[in-house]
């Protein structure tokens, strides 16, 4: 792969912290090089600390587009122009468009993680879901996986400043979908076994067991594990988390965030250029497990 900068180069890229481990450079750029657009991505370690002064800037240089990752999804809620009806009602933007001058927010996640889930060879619809987590990632499955027809979703969160907001979610998809929504606090282990014992996919919608911290696990309970269980982790750094390692040996099904990864990168790609990603070569080349 090989990019040839110009002076149209239209500059593209990701923002949060870590970043350095991101496949997005390559998957982005490739895409760029195959289909002939002169644009570039690359990576930017920012926190929430320095995002708005970031922001700021990369409007100011007039950046075509970037991707949020964490910890900057639901910040960049506040520091957009304008959001999408999908960034609104999730309340975290990964993915903005500059359309002259002004600063788009899309959030393109959940699309990303219900793509996923098919890919895999599951079918989740009807279904019922145990969700880790309450941030922007986690809230775009719980939105995305309700309104494509999951049946009833659990979500366990530490009481942290994301759990208020949880509750609307929670409530705003019971009342607005067909599908049933309700909160609970992650430290209630009884409620979280029962959870995962009538549920048909947990998945882990936090940062826990990601590079540097492979040791950690959301789940310290193994008997929660049954051989019915779908287990999914966003992450993909490690490949396999010590919760995927964990549940596929007590014969669970399991899958990492990658193809969630590609796929709303998919979306963000025609967000920015109209066109759509050649998806297969990039899962070819680039995700292939």
């Amino acid at each position: 792969m090989s990019t040839t900068i110009t002076g149209h180069t239209k500059l593209t890229g990701l923002l949060g912290s870590p970043v350095a481990h991101s496949i997005s450079p390559m998957m982005h750029n490739e895409a760029f090089n195959r289909l002939g657009l002169d644009y570039v991505y690359l990576c930017f370690n920012v926190g929430t600390d320095g995002l708005k002064t970031a922001v700021n800037g990369l409007k100011e240089i007039g950046i075509r587009g970037f991707n949020c990752t964490m910890p900057d999804k639901n910040l960049m809620c506040e520091l957009a122009d304008e959001l999408s009806p999908a960034a609104s009602m999730i309340g975290a933007v990964n993915t903005v468009v500059n359309e002259n001058g002004k600063l788009i927010g899309h959030n393109t996640d959940g699309m990303g993680y219900m793509l996923a889930v098919k890919d895999a060879g599951h079918n989740i619809i009807g279904k019922n879901m145990t969700l880790l987590g309450a941030g922007g990632a986690a809230t775009a499955i719980a939105v995305q996986a309700a309104l494509d027809g999951v049946a009833n979703i659990n979500i366990f969160s530490i009481q942290d400043q994301f759990f208020d907001r949880a509750k609307k979610t929670a409530d705003l998809i019971s009342s607005n979908t067909k599908c049933n929504a309700s909160l609970f606090d992650l430290a209630d282990k009884t409620e979280l076994k029962k959870s995962i014992a009538s549920s048909d996919i947990l998945t882990n919608g936090t940062s826990v067991g990601m590079a540097p911290n492979i040791d950690n696990c959301i789940i310290t309970d193994e008997s929660v594990f049954h051989e019915n269980l779908i287990v999914s982790d966003i992450i993909y750094n490690p490949e396999e988390t010590k919760l995927l390692s964990i549940a596929k040996s007590h014969g669970c099904k399991i899958f990492n965030g990658l193809y969630m990864l590609l796929y709303q990168g998919a979306e963000a790609f025609k967000i920015w250029t109209g066109t759509d990603m050649p998806v297969e070569i990039i899962k070819e080349k680039y995700f292939k497990r």
